[in-house]
């Protein structure tokens, strides 16, 4: 299967041995989890959980509509939370739906994870282009 790896000016960058998105020849984009790294510090964002989604949700639109597709068009998404207690996943949940709360939800998946590098939340998707 043919795939195009995807470096999108403006986005983070890939932190380890990953790209950011990868197009298959089939109609879908696959990205990769994105972490709470200001593209305009060049830092991780260690605020509150309702920050650091925003700003996850704001990178994985740029890597989206930096590759030609659109953040409606998510159909599916994995949330990795490094605690799962209610109040996290509630301010989570409460972004995320800014973003996914249409009509037309993705599915989704949300798992305790221990995360690297001292964020929150890590959010990965597959979108339909």
């Amino acid at each position: 299967m043919k795939s195009t790896h995807r470096t999108i000016p403006g986005c983070p960058p890939a932190l380890g041995p990953y790209s950011l998105a990868v197009q298959t020849a089939s109609p879908l984009l696959f990205v990769s989890g994105m972490t709470p790294w200001d593209p305009a510090t060049g830092k991780i964002e260690r605020g509150s959980i309702t920050d650091q989604t925003r700003l996850v949700l704001e990178n994985i639109r740029r890597v989206v509509e930096g590759s030609g597709a659109k953040l409606e068009n998510t159909v599916s998404c994995r949330v990795y939370l490094s605690k799962m207690d209610k109040d996290t996943f509630g301010e989570m949940n409460a972004v995320y739906a800014e973003y996914f709360g249409g009509d037309h939800p993705p599915a989704r998946a949300t798992v305790g994870a221990a995360l690297p590098g001292e964020f929150d939340v890590e959010i990965e998707c597959v979108v339909a282009v």
